[in-house]
């Protein structure tokens, strides 16, 4: 009789056992959904007390609803009590498994889709599988204005995922650039100096703008722009813009063209051969000032100097006689055109009079 206590004890201690396993949050464990609930389902934990709670809340966002008897993988969310039951989370596996995926993108140089969800202080806030990334202003290549990516999902690479800081670092311009490489030489085959072409404006910066040329970037320098004196790019062309330009070099082994946007019109300074000659008093626009002159719009596009030792009176400070927009009389003293060159007189305007 005893015996059969002592089995029946042990049999109870080890039924015990099995319905006591201790589970601790991070836990990956299966389970089978038995009863939906107002706000989440229960589910049949192996060695639970009682059964887990799965809130609405912790699907993820590809998933709706669960069907009863499916057996998953969950994330212990919650530690179960004498009085709680266990809490547990599917979007945390799908997390787990998103993160793994995209270190995965990383390591391979794989390119991924994201959804821009907003712009923010410094670049965007993307989704990439329910977790939030960020691409820096720095790490962007776009045709369009960054507002008017909102909603949209954009081809990206990702340079850091972390998951223990939650950080998830992507670049747009990486995944661009490597569809370039792979365009560029047979972009380059079609293309000649002298030719003219259609592009987007991507870039602006103080030197120049980037134009998009059937999948690679032109460098259109400011220089190129206009052959009127411009301060910034900005002045005269738009991000996301349409242009036409001449096509001025190409580089095969560099993968580089360089555009050209003033060349598309009349050169000023042939138009002005004929027009002008040495002696001759007109009327000009200031356009810059110097400490050694003034540059003098004299036809659109055509810039001459002024400089102080021909200006009228001794000693005479640019900044004190004169300021940017004046119109004033000044007379050609050199006209040299092929070389873009004009010099000009005030002082000598008398002389001739």
């Amino acid at each position: 009789m005893a015996k059969t206590l002592e089995i029946a004890d042990d049999f109870e201690q080890l039924l015990n056992e099995s319905f006591s396993k201790t589970f601790s949050v991070a836990d990956i464990v299966e389970g089978t959904v038995i009863r939906r609930e107002s706000e989440g389902y229960l589910i049949s934990i192996k060695g639970a007390k009682m059964e887990a709670f799965l809130s609405d809340k912790e699907l993820p966002s590809e998933i709706t609803e669960l069907m009863i008897g499916d057996i998953k993988e969950f994330f212990v969310s919650k530690e179960e009590t004498d009085d709680e039951p266990m809490q547990v989370s599917l979007k945390r596996i799908a997390f787990a498994q998103a993160w793994a995926q995209l270190n995965d993108a990383k390591v391979q140089g794989d390119t991924i889709l994201a959804k821009v969800v907003s712009t923010v202080k410094g670049g965007l806030l993307v989704d990439v599988a329910d977790l939030k990334g960020f691409i820096p202003s720095s790490q962007l290549r776009t045709n369009s204005p960054i507002e008017e990516l909102i909603d949209q999902k954009i081809e990206v690479k990702v340079l850091e995922a972390d998951p223990k800081k939650n950080k998830l670092i992507l670049s747009q311009k990486q995944a661009v650039v490597d569809q370039r490489d792979q365009v560029a030489d047979e972009v380059l085959s079609t293309l000649a100096e002298d030719m003219v072409v259609k592009g987007n404006v991507v870039r602006i910066t103080d030197f120049g703008a980037f134009v998009d040329i059937n999948g690679i970037d032109g460098l259109l320098p400011i220089s190129e722009i206009s052959w009127q004196r411009i301060k910034h790019p900005s002045d005269i062309i738009k991000l996301g813009e349409t242009l036409e330009v001449k096509v001025i070099k190409i580089d095969p082994e560099l993968k580089r063209i360089s555009l050209s946007l003033k060349r598309m019109g009349e050169n000023p300074w042939q138009q002005i051969e004929g027009q002008f000659s040495e002696g001759q008093v007109i009327k000009g626009t200031i356009n810059k000032l110097t400490s050694f002159g003034a540059f003098i719009n004299i036809f659109p596009g055509v810039e001459a100097l002024l400089p102080v030792a021909e200006m009228e009176g001794e000693n005479v400070n640019p900044f004190n006689v004169y300021k940017v927009g004046d119109e004033i009389d000044v007379m050609i003293k050199k006209f040299t055109p092929q070389e873009h060159r004009i010099a000009l007189s005030t002082k000598d305007i008398k002389a001739t009079v």
